[in-house]
């Protein structure tokens, strides 16, 4: 299962090149390098420390597979903000708004998991707890984007065909069964118990089913047209307004004067005008 894991990602790594995506999605891009590139250099690290004469090894292994683990739930954070971005790609006022709140839940995020960390181990095993708690914040980030784009899929005029959609469902059902995996197994579980070959078989289902968005044709985004009464167009106008201070414009300040002065100004003029008027008719 683990080969197939490997083939999977690199014919999906060769399909999202090959298409051109990874300018659309980078940050996806470098995930699926990073998948192809480590996932043949763990696998030979743990063969070789499984061994009697290997386990000094064990170290390079544990160092590389956290040091991958962690710069994934890096990539993860960046990949969350190219589907946002691309599923309110039609609403530009919405997406700067929304872009400026999801920057502060990620530094939010990142500042409650390393102060929700114990600091218990020292040494290198607190490389684990950083990792782990890492990303157990950007799969909870992951979660609320597909449930964000379920939501709203008809509002944003977003496909189920949609590439954004069916990165953001991957990785949904990848965090999914992070979760209920860490729930119902212990930290350090062996590589053959029955719950790994069910986790493994939902990570093989994301695969394939990126393999599969890549495949179909994607659906060309139709220009979002709504009533200008609509809810989500005037949102988008004040979230556009938001930030911009325009022209400026000088407001007469009023004097500090009593009612009963101006009223005997007005009054004033309008005698004045009409003794004008009198002394050019006579």
């Amino acid at each position: 299962m683990s080969a197939a894991e490997f083939l999977l990602s690199a014919v999906l790594g060769f399909m999202f090149w090959k298409k051109g995506l990874h300018r659309r999605f980078p940050a996806m891009g470098a995930y699926l390098a990073l998948r192809v590139v480590s996932a043949p250099i763990l696998s030979v690290l743990l063969i070789i420390q499984s061994q009697p004469w290997g386990r000094n090894y064990f170290i390079p292994y544990f160092l590389v597979f956290w040091a991958v683990y962690i710069a994934s739930a890096g990539l993860l954070f960046f990949i969350c903000m190219e589907v946002f971005r691309s599923a309110l790609s039609t609403l530009p006022g919405l997406l700067k708004f929304g872009i400026v709140i999801f920057r502060w839940a990620v530094l939010v995020s990142v500042i409650v998991t390393f102060s929700t960390i114990s600091f218990a181990h020292g040494g290198l095993q607190i490389i684990p707890d950083v990792g782990i708690a890492l990303m157990r914040s950007v799969s909870l980030l992951e979660l609320c984007l597909l449930a964000f784009l379920c939501l709203c899929m008809n509002a944003l005029r977003l496909s189920v065909r949609d590439l954004a959609f069916g990165i953001s469902l991957g990785f949904g059902v990848m965090s999914s069964n992070d979760f209920v995996f860490a729930t119902l197994t212990a930290r350090f579980a062996s590589l053959t118990a029955p719950l790994q070959f069910v986790y493994e078989s939902l990570i093989l289902v994301s695969l394939g089913t990126w393999v599969a968005y890549c495949a179909l044709p994607e659906p060309v985004r139709k220009p979002l047209v709504m009533p200008v009464n609509s809810t989500i167009y005037r949102w988008n106008e004040i979230a556009s307004a938001l930030g911009h201070t325009g022209t400026q414009v000088a407001v007469p300040q009023p004097a500090n004067s009593f009612f009963l002065t101006d009223v005997e100004n007005v009054v004033e003029k309008v005698l004045n005008r009409n003794l004008k008027r009198r002394e050019s008719e006579s």
